[in-house]
């Protein structure tokens, strides 16, 4: 009787998510920034990029899930790409970054999971690399595994995720549309007071100035006061931290992960990892004492990929210009903040453990507000 009630709870809560469509900022007429959108206004706009995900949604206390980003379809460890992280601030737990920080390239898939799941995924990510052909000799995987505490709505202690459901995900990885809200690593998440979850945003340089795409996705988990196209909505709607005392959290975590297919090294890599937390700011989001705000950004370029074994002493490689990287700035502002409003927008209200409920964003009073300051017609 008890399997069959969890089934029936199960049941009902993927058929309410199915009779309530996801929407996209663009939807609601609203134009972030100056700057035109890619074919899906989504990370997988960068030639390449692929997105998978496992949503884990059972009884009524396990809401959570993986998200893995896979920078291009073959062997990454045997050709690795360029990459940087920047710590907004440090309370989080980004397994692998100080190699990344170090060495200036990425060799797995980036993986995204909750708090206490990192290590599983570490182990997931390790399993796929080692497996893949032509790896047979490798001893030493850097896995990249990014979170964010999806505690008071998933039953985080039981540690639900397992290592076939990161690999799931990276199988299932795919081009295309990404689906948004309350799925993968977002399923439980909240973003100011509201149900937060996975965005995902892109921007393309004018031909004139190369004519590269930005893309960016999040997991959002974080609080302060929020912002939409510049408006206060937020205030609007009265939640916003410190609204009613002084000891309101605005404590959680933003996974941000910037793909370009500009020729950019790590050194430009990390200025530009550095203007996605920009886009954070620009929602609203304060970066508070306990929130783990990480920004890891990777090119896929083809002509700057390492590789594992190399004979050469010296490698010769063509990067963009110091000089051409303010349009680049300006696509991960912008898609940076597109992609945590899309995070919002699509997510919808959530009842997960010990009977807690967490509201959608309104999208009826949204609306109304954004007429109010003149943001749509």
């Amino acid at each position: 009787m008890r399997i069959a009630a969890v089934f029936c709870i199960s049941l009902v809560y993927m058929l309410k998510l199915n009779a309530q469509p996801a929407k996209r900022l663009a939807d609601l007429g609203v134009r972030i920034g100056v700057m035109e959108a890619g074919k899906w206004n989504a990370i997988t706009d960068v030639a390449g990029v692929k997105v998978g995900q496992t949503t884990l949604v059972r009884g009524d206390s396990v809401r959570t899930g993986v998200t893995a980003v896979l920078p291009y379809s073959g062997n990454i460890f045997q050709g690795k790409v360029p990459a940087a992280v920047f710590v907004g601030n440090g309370f989080g737990k980004l397994a692998g970054s100080t190699q990344v920080e170090e060495l200036g390239n990425l060799e797995t898939p980036v993986v995204l999971t909750n708090t206490l799941s990192v290590s599983t995924a570490m182990n997931a990510v390790i399993t796929y690399t080692l497996e893949q052909a032509g790896n047979a000799e490798v001893r030493s995987v850097n896995a990249v595994v990014g979170e964010t505490n999806d505690g008071y709505l998933n039953d985080i202690r039981g540690r639900h995720v397992q290592e076939a459901d990161v690999l799931e995900a990276i199988a299932s990885a795919a081009d295309g549309p990404v689906a948004e809200g309350n799925v993968g690593a977002g399923t439980g998440t909240i973003c100011f007071g509201f149900k937060g979850g996975i965005g995902t945003a892109s921007r393309v340089l004018p031909a004139a100035l190369g004519g590269y795409t930005v893309g960016v996705l999040v997991q959002t988990n974080f609080g302060g006061v929020l912002q939409a196209a510049g408006v206060p909505v937020g205030v609007e709607l009265k939640k916003y931290y410190l609204r009613d005392h002084l000891n309101d959290s605005a404590d959680g975590s933003c996974m941000i992960v910037v793909a370009t297919d500009a020729p950019l090294d790590a050194r430009n890599l990390k200025r530009l990892a550095r203007r996605a937390f920009m886009g954070l700011a620009k929602t609203g989001g304060i970066a508070s004492n306990g929130s783990g705000d990480y920004v890891i950004a990777f090119s896929t370029d083809s002509t700057l990929r390492i590789p594992y074994q190399n004979n050469e002493l010296t490698i010769r490689q063509e990067v963009l210009h110091n000089d051409a990287m303010s349009p680049l700035f300006l696509a991960v502002n912008e898609a940076t903040e597109e992609a945590i409003l899309n995070s919002l927008i699509a997510a919808q209200t959530m009842q997960g453990k010990n009977g807690r409920v967490v509201e959608a964003l309104p999208q009826d009073r949204l609306i109304e507000i954004l007429k109010k300051y003149n943001r749509i017609d």
